[in-house]
């Protein structure tokens, strides 16, 4: 049956190596069992091109798209607290 999250949501998670911020993210991800696909906005050619679009043109990371069947939610640089708030409801379902 797999995964609730991958039953009704993917998350993808642009980043980089270096950044703190997405070392925290993880850590959310860890801690909450949330499976996601991260890609590396300085190893992937094009990856941040896409980043910046979904993220309403700004290059930030970690920016985080949640997508629950056709609705897509962005998340750019959540505090880990807001990011566990939009991650524990998928994780429920």
């Amino acid at each position: 049956m797999g995964h609730p999250l991958l039953q009704k949501a993917a998350v993808t998670v642009y980043s980089t190596t270096w950044c703190p911020d997405c070392k925290d993210a993880h850590d959310v991800f860890v801690r909450l069992g949330v499976p996601y696909r991260e890609i590396d906005i300085e190893a992937v050619s094009g990856a941040a091109d896409e980043m910046i679009a979904l993220a309403g043109g700004v290059r930030r990371v970690p920016t985080i798209v949640i997508k629950r069947g056709e609705h897509t939610e962005v998340l750019v640089e959540p505090e880990p607290e807001l990011l566990a708030s939009k991650l524990k409801p998928v994780k429920g379902c």
